[in-house]
């Protein structure tokens, strides 16, 4: 039988979860952003040959937005994406940025893959005072005050990749790349750093190919042949895009085995093994800060969130995602610590900041607007994934400036008063500009 007093307690409980479920409704409400949004661009390619690269670069935005403003937005505010598609056409860049600043409003933009991209929105970026983050490795020789780098500068990633293979044994060296400027540029510094470290020049040899290239047939036979000199030779590879694709299929049709000749990979990480059949390439390397492999807790959790959001637990995650997360989480903190979205109080306000990386360590803004990452080598496996064989023991600051080229070295890079300055040459004391000379490529 039911008794009175069981009655009212029941009915006192049950008034008790519908009080906190509602409290916790409205505090949910109250959570919400409001207000005019805050606007980010998002400028990646959807179409062409860097679609391969830079789509997930968009989701990964996508979901980072979300995860914000599920947090309560920025400042109060919702966050809002703007997606455009430069379709891989580098003109169409500076177009579409032109467009996201002075029609859409946009208060930050993360873009781009290529450095020929970069090199192309950096003048938009400058005239309309724009705030950039660009997440993808690059060949230095730059410091614009409105761009953060928060992908790997040559001391990061180019230059311990060599270190390595020296300490294998690697005596010859084939510098393959795709023709634009990082490929030419970041061969130039590790032509000199090989030459500077005893090597031969008849033992590196370089080469170039377009966009998109897909007869390798003749070029990986140039590899081999040059690899047969008797001295043990390994392939640097700045190859870009979805050329890499018929490039590692060569590279299995031809037997080029990790043992022979080691390929070690800049632009190559799990999203373009997604789409090769990497038995044949077991062994082969690639050198950057981040790979999906990595075993640490914030590794863990940001893989899970990922495959929550996108809905499909076969989706890889690579280094460019990581420095797109570092990227977004600084300038979080950025607009906290200034308390607006202006573009000047936001670059003053990023030097200094740190925020944590998917390595299990912290990734510090610095004055030249690169960032302190780890350095990591690892090989392709079976799975398409890569084991890890080398790391860093700290954190690498990224330098602009290249110690390894005359015209170069004694330059240095300080957006922070009273140096205020991307090109400031250590010698006369004198600044030169944001950037290095201009480039065809």
């Amino acid at each position: 039988m039911f008794k009175p007093t069981q009655w009212i307690r029941s009915a006192v409980a049950a008034l008790m979860v519908a009080s906190t479920t509602l409290s916790g409704a409205l505090a949910q409400d109250a959570a919400k952003p409001t207000g005019e949004p805050i606007k980010v661009g998002v400028l990646h390619s959807l179409s062409g040959t860097m679609a391969i690269s830079e789509t997930t670069l968009k989701d990964v935005m996508l979901m980072l937005i979300e995860e914000q403003n599920a947090k309560g937005g920025l400042l109060g505010r919702p966050l809002e994406p703007v997606v455009v598609d430069p379709a891989s056409d580098w003109p169409l860049f500076a177009e579409q940025m032109r467009t996201l600043v002075s029609s859409d409003k946009v208060d930050v933009v993360f873009c781009c893959w290529t450095s020929v991209s970069r090199k192309s929105i950096l003048p938009v970026a400058e005239e309309l005072n724009t705030v950039v983050f660009y997440p993808v490795q690059y060949e230095g020789e730059e410091s614009s005050k409105n761009i953060f780098y928060t992908g790997a500068a040559p001391n990061q990633q180019a230059i311990p990749a060599v270190d390595y293979l020296m300490e294998e044994g690697v005596e010859r060296w084939v510098l393959e790349g795709t023709d634009y400027v990082y490929p030419r540029t970041t061969n130039k510094i590790l032509e000199a750093y090989l030459q500077s470290k005893g090597v031969a020049p008849e033992d590196i040899r370089v080469n170039y190919t377009p966009f998109g290239f897909s007869d390798w047939q003749t070029e990986v036979a140039a590899i081999k042949e040059f690899g047969s000199a008797g001295k043990k030779t390994a392939v640097v590879s700045t190859v870009n895009g979805d050329a890499n694709v018929p490039f590692y299929k060569e590279l299995g049709n031809q037997g080029v085995a990790a043992t022979d000749i080691p390929v070690v990979a800049f632009s190559v990480g799990e999203e373009e093994l997604a789409g090769i059949d990497t038995a044949p390439l077991v062994g082969h390397l690639a050198a950057w800060n981040y790979f999906m492999s990595v075993d640490t807790p914030e590794n863990k959790a940001f893989i899970d969130k990922w495959h929550a959001f996108i809905k499909n637990d076969k989706r890889v995650t690579n280094d460019p995602m990581e420095a797109h997360y570092i990227g977004f989480n600084m300038w979080v903190k950025a607009v906290e610590k200034a308390g607006t979205t202006d573009p000047d109080a936001v670059i003053a306000a990023l030097p200094g900041i740190e925020v944590p990386n998917l390595t299990g360590g912290i990734s510090k803004m610095l004055p030249n607007h690169h960032i302190t990452k780890p350095v990591l080598i690892g090989e392709i496996n079976a799975e398409g994934q890569f084991d890890v064989v080398y790391e860093t023991d700290g954190l690498v600051e990224g330098d602009a400036w290249s110690d390894f080229l005359p015209e170069s070295k004694m330059l240095t890079a300080d957006w922070t008063d009273p140096v205020n300055c991307g090109n400031y040459n250590t010698e006369t004391k004198t600044c030169g500009g944001a950037t290095a000379p201009a480039t065809s490529n």
